[in-house]
């Protein structure tokens, strides 16, 4: 670790510390937390730290801790941000969420789960006026942004746009899942919106490429039994999660969703959750951080505004060169919703002309995205 800096606005995102493990490695190492960030870190057993370390220039974000020890570290010129009670959710989390952790209580139905206590609780505050609602809305995805910048870096991530209506036990759906696979095993990592359909299925996909291939058809088959999140998102859930169980520790990858739209739940198959309160914070973070390019699958008015939303730095070139799109499905595009030929006039004796592609069939979707990344 690089020597602490001298002054609080040169602390570099190393000097995080988002875990008991971190804390206690810190402390063992410099025997100081000045100018440290303490994130979400449980410290009711690190009393005797406390009380004695330097704290300096530290910010305490969210971290239960001894009332005497929180008076003391912020005595010593510690900033101290307390939990806040009767959350259903941490808006000082050092970590993406997991599925395990958005559906804990899943066996006493969805209704009970943490994310559906918390599209609860959104629903609750988001038209109420209410600062501090907003404001712990606000803190929480930056978190999460933050926590999503620190699991991404150095990472070849490529995005897998489509709608949620995709159900299980269709084609279209087993064909977003054998791209999911290809990619991940292709060394990406496939990051979606986070929800159902054809996010869930490139999810799925990343999560069964360490396995054999036939692994994947079985897993089709089980999830078939719940085709759609609707009309009952614990039996979809439980699907998932008996897939999970079935075939433990499968393929990394991630998923970007929002409680905007809380009546999609997340998927099971990301192995790490960014959710936002945010939509807008959300999309921008998702297409951002999809260095390697993007593929649209077949959608409707959300998946169109992410071909924008996608488009227009790239017509800019505002996050430099512009990355690979590809389009899947050309009677979707060219007719049910014309959006390719725009996008291809927007591109027109453009750096990105060279950089985008509409392709017929799903299967075709990964060579395309690797021609393009040699353009």
């Amino acid at each position: 670790m690089p020597p602490i800096p001298a002054r609080p606005e040169e602390v570099a995102p190393d000097h995080e510390i988002e875990s008991l493990a971190e804390f206690d490695a810190v402390v063992a190492a410099h025997g100081t937390l000045a100018r440290f960030r303490v994130q979400a870190v449980d410290l009711t057993a690190r009393t005797e730290d406390l009380l004695k370390l330097d704290t300096e220039g530290a910010v305490f974000l969210g971290c239960p801790m001894d009332a005497e020890a929180a008076a003391q570290v912020a005595a010593r010129g510690a900033l101290v941000f307390p939990p806040v009670p009767g959350l259903p959710f941490d808006p000082y989390r050092g970590f993406a969420y997991t599925p395990d952790e958005l559906f804990a209580s899943l066996a006493d139905g969805y209704e009970a789960t943490p994310d559906a206590r918390a599209y609860e609780w959104f629903q609750r505050t988001k038209s109420d006026g209410d600062i501090l609602a907003s404001m712990l809305r606000a803190v929480h995805d930056d978190s999460v942004s933050d926590a999503l910048d620190e699991l991404l870096a150095g990472a070849r991530v490529v995005g897998v746009m489509g709608g949620h209506a995709m159900a299980r036990g269709t084609e279209e759906y087993a064909g977003a899942a054998r791209l999911g696979r290809e990619l991940a095993r292709a060394g990406f990592t496939v990051a979606t919106g986070g929800g159902p359909g054809a996010m869930e299925a490139a999810n799925l996909g990343a999560y069964a490429a360490p396995f054999e291939d036939g692994m994947l058809g079985e897993a089709l088959r089980i999830l078939a039994k719940a085709p759609s999140f609707a009309p009952s998102v614990t039996d979809w859930a439980r699907a998932a999660f008996e897939v999970r169980e079935r075939w433990p520790d499968g393929g990394d990858s991630v998923g970007i969703p929002t409680w905007f739209y809380g009546h999609e739940p997340p998927n099971a198959f990301a192995s790490h959750l960014g959710k936002y309160f945010a939509n807008a914070t959300r999309e921008d973070g998702l297409l951002a951080r999809s260095n390697a390019g993007v593929v649209f699958l077949p959608g409707a008015a959300g998946t169109v505004q992410e071909i924008f939303d996608n488009a227009t730095p790239n017509y800019y070139g505002s996050r430099g060169n512009p990355t690979p799109m590809v389009l899947v499905d050309e009677e979707h595009w060219t007719e049910k919703l014309p959006t390719w030929p725009l996008l291809r006039a927007l591109a027109r004796e453009r750096p990105m002309e060279s950089r985008i592609a509409l392709v017929g069939r799903i299967e075709l979707a990964s060579d395309a995205l690797k021609r393009l990344a040699e353009q």
